[in-house]
């Protein structure tokens, strides 16, 4: 066995040899003098050149199969805000003695001083593994000497029992690349499912039979050598209302199918949705806990012996379960105990209480189904073919004379059929006991609106009182809600509002619904604004632009490459009265604005006047999609823009004589 290694080796050190790595420590002056206008003006950092490559082989510890990725780059650090880029952090999965192992770890700096390049070798010492929730590690290393200027290179081999997770090649990261390639050794006995994610096409890939790549007890087996490589990549930037980055960066993912030994036995790993069915609905964390009506019995005559239909059934339900099961923040699909136990304790996953959710909903017989879903910030599932580890969440679907609801007991301050913005992310998957799974469209049924009222009187002295009435619904509701119940009362909570105020004190309030979800949230403040202006000259200017302005655009990109996700369509309205103290005319304004988004996405409106002496401001901006493509960005951008620009210019009042 050891010499069949040790040719396997022999044999796999050639193969590698003729691909694109580089060798470690040749430092250029290229590389040193490398312009990065040429890729990226604003780059702290520039990847120069980055090899990897994944093989499978046989291991001498185990005589088993294993999974080898080696990786080598080299980066030029340009200034201060690249210097992270030499803190090094790679993970690594563990579970019992099935184990991942980083090894051979080579890392330098190269810093250029009196006119040679001077190396500094990270000690050995530097290299510490610290332990990351139950099922990873992480690998840290910091190189040395790190200055503007310096460039670092690194290395290292992983080993790795899951033949599974074929090791993922990220092209694009948050540093800009001149040049990435990636070499695949797949054996024949292994059939992968392989795609390409991102909007950056390849800018080569060729592959070739490579004969004779392994041995299993005796019998060769041929691989499949495949080259993927990129070049001068864009870094990916991250910016507000997007769902999980590695949704849309470029990278090359691999999922095993199936493989068949050469002695006849077969495994496979890709099913179809048909057998998971089977297997979710036979679980007994899953399917054996929808199934558990039995627990309910009993209570639920009690909860729903009010309920006028099969929608108040639902909703009285609903709001039992809320109450009797707090989350304690756990994901998952599954039940981890079963929700028997959830219950008595009156704690749980999300599992745990959307699955005693479905029992309880079940044990009304209305019919309920369960939703296994990927959060925003998990990422899109695979849809080509099930791989039920992308699905980290589990919600319940109720369907009432022809309508379905979405459910998410987690959340108390949640109405009925509002799901948390962290679910809304393209599809789920609903499971039926009795009927084939299917896919369903994940979208909020309502947006997120505020409208804010305004009735003042403006002294001669510049001052403003008068009351601010505030209406939300939707999530704006939900998430205003949230910040109110993180006080201790409602008083300590507008006390905080007034301190982060400053140019606005709270005189008296009340707030309305806190506790009745179904219902509009209003706010009403009695308040006394900071001097806004000198009411006592002829003339003076004054921004009617003090609730919620627009002071940042929130797209700043050029180009953008993935889609600006809202999550919701959302409406703003703000009505502003204002009685002036005297007779004025409205010499200078803002413009009236009547502006759209292309295809009705949205608008923006808004109208200055002034009527028998009272000062009339009425604004409203709208988005009525979820979701933008990047091909309407621009005009997201530009609308943005011009809202800004608006909101900067005051209103002149003269004194009428």
């Amino acid at each position: 066995m050891k010499k069949i290694f040790s040719l396997l080796l022999l044999l796999f050190t050639v193969l590698i040899a003729n691909a694109q790595n580089f060798p470690f420590g040749a430092i250029t002056f290229d590389d040193q003098n490398y312009d990065r206008n040429k890729l990226d003006s604003n780059a702290n950092a520039i990847v120069l050149k980055e090899f990897g490559t994944t093989s499978i082989q046989i291991s001498d510890k185990t005589n088993g199969t294993e999974l080898i990725f080696e990786y080598h780059v080299k980066i030029k650090i340009y200034n201060k805000e690249g210097y992270n880029q030499a803190n090094i952090i790679i993970p690594t999965y563990k579970n019992g003695t099935r184990e991942e192992y980083i090894n051979s770890i080579k890392a330098s700096t190269f810093n250029f001083e009196d006119g040679h390049f001077v190396e500094s070798i990270m000690d050995k010492k530097s290299i510490f593994t610290e332990n990351r929730g139950r099922y990873t590690a992480l690998t840290k290393f910091t190189l040395p000497n790190i200055k503007d200027g310096s460039i670092i290179e690194y290395s290292y081999r992983l080993e790795s029992p899951l033949l599974f997770n074929y090791k993922t090649w990220a092209f694009q990261s948050d540093i800009p690349k001149v040049y990435s390639e990636y070499l695949a050794f797949i054996p024949a006995i292994y059939n992968y499912n392989v795609s390409l994610r991102g909007f950056i096409k390849l800018s080569d890939t060729k592959s070739e039979l490579s004969r004779e790549c392994m041995r299993i007890n005796g019998v060769p087996i041929d691989c499949s050598k495949i080259w993927y490589v990129m070049k001068n990549i864009p870094a990916f930037v991250e910016e507000d209302y997007m769902t999980a980055a590695s949704n849309y960066k470029s990278a090359i993912y691999f999922e095993l199918s199936d493989w068949e030994m050469p002695d006849g036995r077969k495994q496979s790993y890709t099913k179809s949705w048909r057998d998971v069915d089977y297997e979710l609905t036979s679980d007994k964390s899953i399917g054996g806990q929808m199934k558990r009506k039995d627990i309910f019995k009993d209570i639920i005559p009690t909860v729903i012996k009010d309920s006028k239909d099969n929608l108040d059934k639902a909703k009285a339900i609903f709001n039992y379960i809320k109450k009797q099961v707090k989350w304690n923040n756990g994901y998952g699909i599954s039940s981890d105990d079963n929700i028997k136990k959830s219950l008595d304790m009156h704690s749980g996953t999300v599992a745990d209480i959307n699955l005693s959710l479905i029992a309880a909903l079940t044990a009304a017989n209305l019919d309920a189904e369960a939703v296994i879903i990927s959060t925003r910030e998990n990422g899109n599932v695979n849809k080509l073919y099930p791989v039920i580890s992308d699905f980290n969440y589990l919600i319940a679907k109720v369907n009432i004379d022809g309508k379905s609801y979405l459910l998410d007991a987690t959340e108390p301050l949640l109405p009925f059929g509002l799901l948390p913005l962290r679910c809304i992310n393209d599809q789920g998957r609903v499971l039926n006991l009795k009927k084939p799974s299917y896919w369903l469209d994940l979208t909020a049924f309502q947006k997120a609106s505020t409208s804010y009222i305004v009735d003042a009187t403006m002294d001669l002295d510049g001052k403003v009182k008068g009351t601010i009435t505030t209406h939300s619904f939707g999530y704006d509701a939900f998430n205003k809600r949230k910040d109110i119940k993180k006080y201790n009362s409602i008083d300590e909570y507008v006390e905080k509002l007034d301190e982060r105020l400053p140019k606005l004190q709270i005189l008296k309030h009340e707030i309305k619904n806190i506790d009745s979800v179904e219902n509009i949230l209003t706010e009403i403040y009695e308040v006394e604004f900071s001097k806004m202006a000198d009411a006592s000259k002829d003339e003076f200017y004054f921004n009617t632009f003090f609730i919620n302005p627009v002071v940042k655009n929130p797209f700043n990109l050029n180009e953008r490459t993935y889609p600006v996700d809202l999550g919701s369509a959302s409406e703003e309205r703000i009505s502003v009265r204002i009685a002036l103290p005297g007779k004025y005319d409205l010499v200078e304004k803002s413009q009236d604005l009547a502006i759209g988004l292309p295809n009705t996405g949205g608008k923006y409106l808004v109208k200055t006047s002034i009527e028998d002496n009272v000062l009339t401001f009425n604004q409203i901006l709208q988005f009525n999609k979820a979701i933008y493509q990047p091909e309407e960005y621009p005009y997201l951008k530009e609308f943005y823009s011009k809202i800004i620009q608006n909101q900067k210019i005051d209103v002149l009042l003269k004194k009428m004589k």
